[in-house]
């Protein structure tokens, strides 16, 4: 397998994380440093690090990464409005790039020569977590065990576990979840299961953050949202860190059944893959902030925002989170953000989010030209005329020679 004497491994606790834990000290014969991130996923972590123990690792991490996580990875985001495929709010793809980080921060901390993780060779998160540990340590060695091994099914894994007396449920195990999950402060998503008929409507009891919108409240709720320079800070007027903030979106917008998503998408590895996905705060914030953006950004600048937007989303999806290329275009994005200021009032009910108003001291909306009524002279109508003939200037210069101009 290679000389590899300390390896750092991003470790859930879970039935494949642990079987990892003990491939690698039996395998590559090291010693394995677990690394467990606290991003939101609501789970108690402190049963990984008894875990953990129990299979003789000495350099234990459980980090509290959630303010980090929303402030330096999420909000930025945000500020691009950032859509893959025109749906997808890249819950997961954002999370990696900072557990990758975290990862190299160990290696070092810990003089380990190799990072390992857990994802397939049929997913999006190897890409992920690899492209950023070489962008940040180019000479540290990832192992991706799935590349490896030939456990390529849930029972041999469970007859791994069994057989090197691994610290598992196995009720629990074999009542698992028929779908593959995964769960921070942005989503919840679900794959697999009969998630991989493009046909079936999943199961009610498959959500797990959102109410049915049938079955929300019948009465609507409304949220102020202020921003400053691009982030919320603020909710009904109450500063809140950027991971509370996120939690309570999450909350509220759940209680109003916002941000199911059910989508066919493009894998960079090739291969389309059904999800399905629960981002409820993240539904409400995208949805205030383009509300926001739309009184104080420029038209020029919104749409320049709106041609990069699918590229800057693409790169994130595909994992080049730490590339030149998305570093840039973020120092674009932020600089947009100057003005980015004011509150946005939004409707919750019934599944949906709509805003009712929005207002900032640095507003481009002038009611005294936009008015139906008596402008007193704001505008002149009259300029319209010339205007309209210089942008069909070269229209009229085709008709007359004859070019088709359309039915």
């Amino acid at each position: 397998m290679g000389s590899v004497s300390k390896v750092v491994l991003a470790y859930s606790g879970g039935l494949d994380t642990s079987i990892i834990l003990k491939w690698l000290q039996e395998e590559y014969g090291c010693e394995v440093v677990t690394f467990t991130a606290d991003i939101g996923q609501g789970e108690e972590l402190e049963p990984a690090r008894a875990k953990a123990q129990a299979m003789g690792v000495k350099q234990i991490y459980i980090d509290d990464l959630r303010e980090e996580f929303v402030r330096d990875f999420v909000f930025p985001m945000f500020r691009a409005n950032a859509l893959y495929e025109g749906e997808y709010l890249l819950g997961t793809s954002i999370a990696r790039p900072l557990i990758a980080k975290r990862l190299v921060e160990i290696a070092r901390e810990t003089g380990a020569d190799a990072v390992a993780h857990g994802a397939t060779g049929k997913g999006n998160d190897q890409v992920r977590f690899e492209l950023g540990a070489y962008a940040l340590e180019p000479g540290l060695r990832v192992i991706a065990p799935w590349r490896e091994w030939t456990l390529n099914s849930r029972e041999a894994l469970m007859e791994y576990a069994r057989a090197h007396a691994i610290p598992i449920d196995f009720s629990a195990a074999g009542k698992k979840s028929p779908y593959s999950m995964d769960a921070n402060l942005l989503h919840i998503s679900y794959e697999g299961g009969g998630l991989e008929d493009p046909w079936w409507e999943p199961e009610e009891s498959m959500w797990r953050w959102t109410r049915a919108p049938e079955q929300a409240p019948d009465q609507p709720e409304y949220l102020e949202i202020t921003f400053a320079a691009g982030d919320p800070v603020a909710i009904n007027g109450e500063t809140l860190s950027p991971a509370a903030l996120l939690a309570l979106l999450n909350r509220k917008g759940g209680e109003h059944g916002i941000g199911r998503l059910d989508l066919v998408e493009n894998r960079y590895v090739g291969m389309k893959s059904r999800g399905a996905y629960e981002t409820p705060g993240g539904t409400i914030l995208l949805k205030a902030h383009r509300a926001i953006e739309s009184i104080t950004l420029d038209r020029g600048v919104a749409h320049l925002k709106d041609e990069l937007m699918p590229r800057y989303a693409e790169l994130v999806y595909n994992g080049y989170w730490w590339s030149p290329e998305r570093l840039m275009l973020q120092t674009m994005m932020d600089a947009s953000q100057q003005y980015v200021n004011g509150v946005v009032n939004l409707k919750l009910y019934k599944g949906q989010v709509t805003v009712a108003g929005r207002k900032s001291d640095d507003s481009l909306f002038d009611a005294r030209i936009a008015t139906f009524e008596d402008d007193r002279g704001a505008y002149n109508q009259k300029d319209a005329e010339g205007f309209i003939r210089l942008n069909g200037l070269r229209l009229r210069i085709g008709a007359s020679k004859g070019r088709p101009m359309g039915a």
